[in-house]
């Protein structure tokens, strides 16, 4: 399955990556055989192995529970005393995502 200059030009203009003339030939051969190293992984079946969900196995939860730190915790007065601005003992920061108030 040979990628055409087509094809990694649409590739590009998706990523937003300018490629014209001598780059385009460049990163279609290199795309090209990258997709040629990969190919032979299609060849392999797997029909007799069992799908892996985790690669550690059995292994469940490793995180610790979600417990104050009542030694290092810093009061929230004293965390909201520098903010620019908060509400309801909370950072008010301005929307990023638009159509919502701070």
């Amino acid at each position: 399955m040979a990628l055409t200059q087509d094809d990694v030009h649409a590739i590009a203009d998706y990523a937003c990556i300018a490629l014209e003339g001598e780059e385009l030939e460049q990163m279609t051969s290199y795309l090209n055989d990258a997709v040629e190293m990969v190919e032979p992984i299609l060849n392999y079946t797997a029909e007799d192995v069992e799908p892996t969900f985790h690669p550690i196995g059995t292994l469940s939860n490793v995180m610790r529970d979600d417990a104050v730190d009542t030694v290092r915790a810093l009061p929230i007065d004293a965390a909201l005393s520098n903010a620019a601005a908060s509400r309801e003992r909370q950072f008010r920061v301005p929307s990023i995502l638009g159509g919502g108030e701070q």
